[in-house]
């Protein structure tokens, strides 16, 4: 591992959010840069993700592109432009929609410019870039698994919920298919009666949650595909009168997705039994080592996954020291 996490501060990483536009910046001393395109930095996972490429690429001498498009398509095909225009050796990019970059990834290979996708695979074409993803689909469902284990332990029957992503997004289909397959193995114990909508807004996650809630008012098993939604899932449980720690007859059994800080301090509190957990710290190690390869003319495949893992209530002391938001909530939470 190139950075030192505990220089991973809480504050460093939240003064990155204002970030916005095409800015050029020289982090170390050198001769090359890469460039470093986001779509935003809507969610805490985004600005970790940001801040360890950056920390990393700073320990390696590079000078250090960055632009964030906003969620704006073209913007981020204007900034793939200006970063080849720059020279650069390479582009770390996250983009919004997996079809609309492919003219990017033309525009790269047409440069001799390594891309690589950081957490969110493009769409399939004849254009080369490699993509860093999580294994999402064996992460949510390992994660799940452990929380159907629990439901089985209870000796009650339990009705579910999903809060499902932007099935634009590859991510959520996977993390969909990976709760599938797992309360799939325990349909004695799991009845999935709400399977919740959120294109990964935060409003739309918390209308659906609360009249999910109103016509099931049984719902006992609850799974989010990623944690930026916990607020408005604590919202709409205390509501309804179901946000209880584990071992409360009120208890909703919960599993996260993503590892944030948040998710962390749930399971340390008790009210969240399970999470899967994408390693932010290896993402970034292999996105940039693909870069390198490719610029020394090495072969690299072009899906290149994270195992991740599953932090739950049984591993988490021995699991929690690699888990990205263990390491922002320590820092936030020191002694």
């Amino acid at each position: 591992m190139s950075m030192n996490r505990r220089d991973f501060t809480v504050g460093t990483l939240m003064g990155l959010a204002a970030m916005s536009g095409l800015t050029v910046a020289v982090r170390a001393e050198g001769d090359k840069t890469i460039a470093v395109l986001f779509d935003g930095l809507y969610s805490e996972f985004w600005v970790a993700g940001i801040k360890i490429i950056r920390a990393d690429l700073e320990k390696r001498g590079f000078k250090i592109m960055e632009a964030i498009s906003d969620k704006d398509d073209n913007k981020q095909f204007e900034q793939v432009k200006a970063a080849i225009a720059q020279k650069v050796e390479g582009i770390i990019i996250v983009q919004t929609d997996s079809n609309a970059v492919i003219p990017a990834i033309k525009a790269a290979n047409a440069a001799n410019v390594p891309m690589v996708h950081f957490n969110r695979p493009p769409a399939q074409s004849e254009a080369f870039s490699v993509a860093i993803q999580a294994d999402n689909q064996k992460i949510a469902r390992d994660a799940v698994l452990y929380s159907c284990e629990v439901a089985k332990a209870s000796g009650k029957k339990h009705q579910a919920a999903i809060l499902i992503g932007n099935l634009g997004d590859p991510n959520a289909i996977q993390r969909r298919d990976g709760f599938d397959e797992a309360v799939g193995q325990y349909k004695d114990v799991i009845d999935v009666v709400a399977r919740i909508p959120t294109e990964w807004d935060a409003d739309k996650a918390f209308a659906g949650l609360t009249n999910a809630l109103q016509a099931n008012p049984d719902i006992s098993f609850l799974f989010t595909s990623s944690d930026f939604l916990i607020p408005q899932i604590q919202q709409a449980l205390e509501a309804a009168d179901k946000w209880a720690p584990i071992g409360d007859d009120k208890h909703v059994i919960f599993t996260g997705f993503d590892g944030f800080p948040a998710a962390y301090g749930l399971m340390k509190d008790k009210f969240m039994d399970a999470c899967g957990v994408q390693n932010l710290f290896y993402e970034t190690t292999l996105a940039i080592q693909a870069i390198l390869d490719l610029k020394a003319g090495q072969k690299v495949e072009k899906l290149l996954l994270d195992p991740g893992f599953a932090i739950t209530q049984a591993n988490m002391e021995e699991k929690k020291g690699e888990m990205w938001g263990y390491v922002l909530w320590k820092e936030a939470n020191p002694g």
